[in-house]
């Protein structure tokens, strides 16, 4: 068998800080956190070689020429962990190449992928559906600055409409009056070139869910919370740009991550329910996370959902779904291993078998 792996990797001396760019020089900088959505080689090459136990593996890398390239490579299966090169629809980019050649994947479709990355569409769908979600609204432009006087209180929260990995979102997303959101949706709008999304900030916990699987068999896996404590001494609790790609350095005490979240039995039952509600509603395939965050009351709300997760296999790395993975008794090879079975079965109905002398079918 012949596994197509499709993947975004970090450009060389683009640190996690973002200090390099490597656009030409007469086009505008792009933000400082441009490409922490990219996977590092390292990631590449541990996804990959899980992937080994079922046949030979192709490394695609999602850019100029990617769908010629995957229609040469002749694959029976594309594992996709590409995150696009650039706009709102990008994450559908290579699942809709996929289909188009008639190549069988992994993940959601493009449409659940486009609907998911633009937050502020997710969001109109959860509450149509009544999956639970702070109220927000959508600025697309400074036209459109009169209509955070339609948010009830403050303080909100803002951050540009279709991005992941943090981007965007940082201590002054955080603001408190109509000025602070005034100055920041403008500072967001001239940095990342999309609307912004000013949602009514929940003061209490987060967590998020790892869910595997397809329609009743989807489950989540043991719950994470965020331990805020562990950020620096009056740090908002968030994971924004600065606790995830700042903060967290291998050489910090920085353990962010709770799993299994010490919580009671009923929020634990609340979270898992709420995350799989939102998984279904918008059609979530194979596996995706949920990052949810309680209300004043304790009810769990949906900040966002990634069909894309990150899977960085360093455990010091904080990485939520291999953790959670983990807390379940899985390897990192286990985890990419199982979700491949998962969409192959999707797909063909039958069970994919392993190709190592010795491996377990």
């Amino acid at each position: 068998m012949r596994i197509g792996l499709a993947f975004n990797q970090r450009p060389d001396g683009v640190a996690d800080d973002g200090d390099a760019d490597p656009r030409p020089s007469h086009e505008p900088p792009r933000p400082v956190d441009a490409f922490v959505e990219w996977d590092e080689p390292e990631t590449i090459a541990a996804v990959g070689d899980a992937l080994r136990v079922f046949g030979e593996v192709v490394f695609l890398e999602a850019v100029n020429g990617f769908p010629q390239r995957l229609r040469d490579a002749e694959v029976d299966f594309l594992f996709n962990m590409a995150e696009g090169t650039s706009g709102a629809s990008r994450e559908s980019h290579v699942p809709a190449i996929a289909e188009f050649l008639g190549i069988p994947y992994l993940g959601s479709d493009p449409l659940t992928l486009a609907l998911a990355l633009h937050k502020g569409r997710a969001k109109e769908i959860f509450a149509q559906r009544g999956v639970p979600t702070p109220p927000s609204v959508l600025i697309e432009s400074e036209a459109d600055l009169p209509a955070l006087d339609q948010v009830a209180s403050y303080p909100l929260f803002l951050k540009p409409v279709w991005e992941g990995s943090s981007k965007g979102i940082a201590e002054a997303s955080h603001v408190t009056t109509p000025d602070e959101a005034r100055e920041r949706v403008r500072h967001l709008l001239a940095t990342y070139e999309q609307p912004v999304l000013a949602e009514t900030y929940l003061a209490g916990e987060e967590f998020t869910a790892a869910i595997l699987g397809n329609g009743a068999d989807a489950d989540a896996l043991p719950i994470i919370r965020f331990r805020f404590g562990v950020l620096p001494d009056g740090a908002l609790p968030i994971m924004g740009y600065e606790a995830k790609w700042l903060w967290d350095q291998p050489d910090a005490d920085f353990e962010v991550l709770e799993c299994p979240a010490q919580v009671s039995a009923g929020l634990t039952a609340s979270l898992r329910e709420t995350a799989l509600a939102a998984y279904h509603v918008l059609g979530c395939r194979d596996w995706a996370r949920v990052d949810l965050r309680l209300d004043a009351a304790g009810i769990p709300h949906v900040l966002e959902v990634n069909p894309l997760p990150g899977l960085m296999p360093d455990p010091v790395a904080h990485s939520c779904f291999p953790c959670a993975a983990t807390a379940a008794g899985m390897t990192y090879d286990e985890l990419i291993q199982t979700v491949t079975r998962i969409a192959w079965r999707r797909q063909t109905g039958k069970e994919l078998k392993t190709t190592l002398a010795g491996a377990v079918s």
